[in-house]
């Protein structure tokens, strides 16, 4: 079998030491998040999705929510001091990432972005995010994922879903 390439993602948490478990599937095109946790048969309450949204200064911030869950942009802006936050747009991921779209990871983007967990992610040890490509998921203990990301946790989904 030949050799995994390593992402950027999976390099940064080894230079941290941080364990992780490398989940492959196949997939050609993007598909979402619960298709990619069924695949691996992860739990979707544990398997979390990265957005990039811009807020009104112009600065970018990363936001890691469950999979079944939509971002609440009032919240993700009180989180990170911004008066409101948007989605970037798809075409401009991996301008602003490196990473494309269906396979952006919250870790080793083109620049250090300020990160947020949903708080929900603090109800388990580790949790399940995308590897840096389509067709990889990271299992990370969260404590390590908060050291590399230098992230932080706050309720930052729509509640009453």
């Amino acid at each position: 079998m030949a050799k995994e390439t390593k992402t950027n993602a999976m390099r940064m948490l080894e230079r941290q030491k941080v364990p992780y478990q490398a989940f492959t599937y196949e997939c050609d095109d993007f598909i979402d998040g619960i298709h990619c946790a069924d695949m691996i048969q992860a739990p979707h309450e544990q398997s979390f999705k990265t957005l990039v949204m811009e807020g009104k200064s112009g600065g970018y911030y990363v936001f890691v929510v469950p999979i079944e869950a939509e971002v609440d942009r009032k919240s993700a802006a009180r989180a990170v001091g911004e008066k409101a936050v948007d989605m970037i747009h798809v075409k401009d991921i991996t301008k602003i990432t490196g990473y494309v779209r269906g396979g952006c990871s919250p870790i080793g983007m083109k620049k250090p972005y300020p990160v947020v967990f949903d708080q929900s992610a603090g109800e388990f040890q580790e949790i399940y995010i995308s590897g840096g490509r389509i067709g990889l998921t990271l299992k990370a203990p969260l404590e390590g994922l908060l050291k590399v990301t230098g992230g932080k946790l706050a309720p930052i989904t729509m509640q009453g879903e």
